[in-house]
């Protein structure tokens, strides 16, 4: 909900609800709680407004039941905010208007008698603005949690575990994506079987910058077994811009669910970009010295960017290794231990994606992992 008569201020507000794919209902002075009477649908903005603001046409009239107080947002020009301050008191009211007033001391008494959230100043905070308009319109909640997947070494079966690890959260009812983050590993869609399956790769996500809208990516992507998968394609591109990483990991996340993210072994700007918003890194890593050694100079490089990076021991140590001893080498938690699981790539190769096999040991450890992770947790913030 709008709440203005500045026709500048409001053609500014309906341009970034369309921006951010809202419908704005327009009143000029304060709508009645049941949202008749008090003010009107905008049918054009207030005098002197361009028909239709910058949105291209007149907002809908607002239907029963909408109101100030069951709006999920309230936008208040700075114009109007006398006018409502005896409204009850809600969450989710904005004041906003344009730079120039930030200085005076009034604007804040204002802000606080209407029990706004927030001041924000146009053009300045019109990022801000277009974020908390869009979450409302994507109905944004609790972030996804958001876990990565990189291999200590060569052969670690990094790959085959961020599969597994998506394949199972779907299969438990959790909205899932699966995000490829190796250019060079041929594709994660090859290997759940879907090379063919229509819906964008990271190609063509390239240019995205800014927010991206969630619900539009989730939709754009293939769905192959029940969850969205990100892939890189089989073409010559094998980079995207770091600020492309960065907003479409946001956007997956802000869906909620669940996000697992296949890692390279090599990091650089755009992997620390999508190691900045995980909320866990699983180190796959062989039970042998060598691997050992190779996991902890990549161990070393995804400390700079993640907060929380644990082991994953992959099949039986050997040399006098246990798990613990692998994981007290590298200086992390340990995750658990994966046993090799006896004919995974016939199946694989036939068709069935990693962890399908739900009795097999790959799936056990999967399901495991997910009912440790995803038991009671705070919300967790997502980074745009």
């Amino acid at each position: 909900m709008i709440i203005t008569e500045d026709p500048l201020l409001l053609d500014d507000l309906l341009r970034l609800c369309a921006a951010a794919g809202a419908e704005p209902y327009v009143h000029h002075g304060l709508p009645a709680p049941n949202g008749s009477g008090g003010g009107r649908a905008a049918d054009g903005g207030a005098p002197g407004a361009k028909p239709g603001g910058a949105a291209g046409g007149a907002p809908p009239a607002p239907p029963p039941g909408t109101g100030w107080e069951s709006a999920p947002l309230v936008l208040v020009g700075d114009d109007a905010a006398r006018r409502v301050r005896g409204a009850p008191r809600r969450g989710g009211v904005l004041l906003v208007g344009r730079e120039g007033a930030g200085g005076d001391p009034a604007v804040w008494q204002r802000a606080v008698e209407i029990g706004a959230e927030e001041v924000l100043r146009l053009p300045g905070a019109e990022g801000r603005l277009v974020d908390r308009i869009a979450d409302v319109a994507e109905g944004a909640g609790r972030s996804a949690l958001a876990v990565g997947v990189i291999g200590g070494s060569g052969g670690a079966g990094a790959s085959t575990l961020a599969c597994a690890l998506a394949v199972r959260a779907a299969r438990a009812g959790e909205r899932t994506v699966l995000i490829d983050g190796d250019p060079l590993g041929g594709g994660l869609d090859v290997l759940l079987g879907g090379e063919s399956a229509a819906g964008l790769r990271w190609p063509d996500l390239a240019g995205s910058r800014g927010r991206v809208g969630a619900g539009a990516l989730e939709e754009s992507l293939p769905e192959l077994h029940a969850l969205r998968v990100l892939s890189w394609d089989r073409g010559e591109r094998v980079a995207v811009p770091p600020a492309a990483v960065r907003s479409v990991v946001a956007a997956a996340r802000r869906r909620g669910g669940v996000v697992v993210v296949d890692l390279p072994r090599r990091v650089d700007e755009a992997v620390a970009e999508a190691l900045a918003q995980l909320d866990l890194v699983l180190l796959v890593v062989p039970g042998e010295l060598r691997a050992v050694a190779a996991a902890g100079r990549v161990a070393a490089g995804v400390r700079i960017a993640a907060r929380d990076v644990r082991v994953v021991v992959r099949g039986r140590c050997s040399g006098g290794l246990d798990a613990e001893a692998v994981a007290g080498l590298l200086g992390a938690p340990l995750a658990g231990e994966v046993p090799v699981e006896v004919g995974l790539p016939g199946r694989v190769a036939e068709g069935e994606p990693p962890g399908a096999h739900g009795r097999g040991p790959l799936a056990r450890f999967c399901d495991g992992f997910w009912r440790r992770a995803l038991g009671p947790v705070p919300d967790r913030e997502v980074t745009a």
